[in-house]
């Protein structure tokens, strides 16, 4: 489901015009939702209708995506959906919907980071399916906090489903805690042992990192500071305003940058791509990283185990990158209700059990765990159960406003100059804050 091994790379050049290009197509004369009523009324199940998914998928997902199409329309021979993944990567799929309000041409239902929310909101080319999700049958509270959070634009419209949910959580290299004779980490642990235990894995003689963490600026390096900066108490932001460079977040980054300048015991990672390698293959004792990894872990025989992150007085809180399944507006009642409709079917506990536990993801709802793919999961992935319970600890989202993707590259810029020994935590933290103050204020 995602373009690379993390999958959280926005480029803010890139994301500043794309921004621009959905701002101008919601002003190019009136939209498809600009009506006022809601898009899928007068809907008629039984109406012949196509719609279109972008399903941002890899080209061995996208014939399962194709599979499950084939087997919806096998059950209402009406509707026919046409698949295709949008783009050559997932990270490629904002800009082409951005080309496709302009021109009319984007799809029904498409895959979207989480992040993007907050520009496709605006875009006034979404469907709004607050009162749809409200519904009981649809099992709205099934799904993570987080996640129904990031599928929620500021002024409460719902634009899509979670399509994907995931969380940090600590994995630790038993190889190197046995070798260094240190005992495992526990779910009980507290950030200072956290340090002193990358101090003691570390070896430089051996070529072998405490821990590692990424300093590329991209969100990969932003993303991984929120639970610390949560625990301690932090905002993100503030209505429209960066608090991140609050005393908390402050806190935060010297947390990490004492691990990276003082104990010189992590491996800084200038290209998001090489410190889960370098993990896999026993040089790096503890990352914070998400079940995208298991897959990995498993094909390369590590021993490893997987705890929830370390915290702050008891407070153990995650960061959830929940993705979407975002729903379009093209002022036609039948397209709106049946991508509603297949939307439901795909994201019911017996359909998203075929599809995100068959490849290695966690469960969108909480009613999967009773499911025997699930059971099959936490038995193929060692560390699934612990993924799936660590969902309740992401209590909190990453904000869905637009201009949140400048906003994350200034703090990653800040992050990474810390963690290098350029800055220190304040003057960068309040560096990125003025930066990043003139782009959510105009949004």
């Amino acid at each position: 489901m995602r373009s690379s091994t993390h999958g959280r790379r926005l480029v803010a050049g890139l994301a500043t015009l794309v921004a621009a290009a959905l701002a101008v197509s919601a002003c190019n004369g009136s939209s498809p939702s600009s009506s006022g009523k809601d898009a899928a009324e007068g809907y008629d199940p039984k109406a012949t209708v196509e719609i279109t998914w972008w399903t941002g998928q890899t080209e061995e997902l996208e014939k399962k995506a194709e599979e499950l199409a084939a087997e919806y329309h096998k059950a209402h021979p009406n509707v026919t959906v046409k698949t295709s993944a949008g783009a050559t990567v997932t990270d490629d799929l904002l800009t082409k919907l951005s080309a496709g309000f302009t021109s009319g041409n984007y799809p029904d239902i498409s895959y979207a980071f989480g992040s993007w929310a907050g520009e496709l909101a605006e875009s006034s080319r979404t469907q709004d399916l607050r009162d749809f999700v409200k519904d009981p049958a649809f099992g709205w509270d099934e799904f993570p906090a987080a996640a129904r959070s990031t599928a929620t634009a500021s002024d409460g419209t719902v634009i899509g489903v979670p399509a994907l949910v995931d969380n940090l959580a600590l994995i630790y290299n038993k190889t190197l805690f046995d070798a260094a004779k240190l005992p495992y980490p526990t779910d009980d642990w507290t950030w200072e042992q956290y340090r002193e235990a990358a101090k003691k894995l570390n070896n430089p003689a051996k070529g072998v990192y405490g821990t590692a963490y990424s300093v590329s600026g991209s969100e990969d390096t932003t993303w991984h500071l929120w639970p610390l900066l949560w625990q301690n108490g932090g905002k993100i932001i503030d209505g429209k305003k960066p608090a991140f460079n609050s005393d908390a977040g402050v806190k935060a980054l010297e947390t990490l940058r004492a691990i990276a300048v003082d104990d010189k015991s992590m491996y800084l990672d200038q290209t998001d791509e090489k410190y889960s390698p370098l993990f896999w293959s026993n040089r790096v004792g503890m990352i914070m990283s998400g079940p995208w990894e298991l897959f990995e872990l498993a094909k390369h025989k590590t021993n490893y185990g997987v705890v929830q992150l370390p915290g702050v007085n008891g407070d153990h809180q995650t960061v959830s990158g929940p993705d979407l399944w975002v729903l379009y507006n093209h002022d036609d009642a039948n397209r709106a209700g049946a991508s509603r409709a297949f939307l439901q079917w795909l994201t019911s506990k017996e359909v998203d059990a075929k599809w995100n536990l068959a490849i290695g993801n966690l469960p969108l709802r909480t009613t999967e765990k009773d499911t025997p793919e699930f059971t099959s999961y936490v038995k193929q992935y060692s560390g699934g159960q612990k993924f799936f319970d660590n969902l309740q600890n992401a209590e909190q989202a990453r904000p869905t406003v637009s201009g949140y993707e400048e906003m994350s590259r200034n703090v990653g810029d800040a992050i990474a100059k810390v963690l290098q020994g350029k800055a220190k935590p304040k003057e960068a933290l309040d560096e990125a804050a003025e930066k990043s103050a003139g782009i959510l204020e105009d949004n």
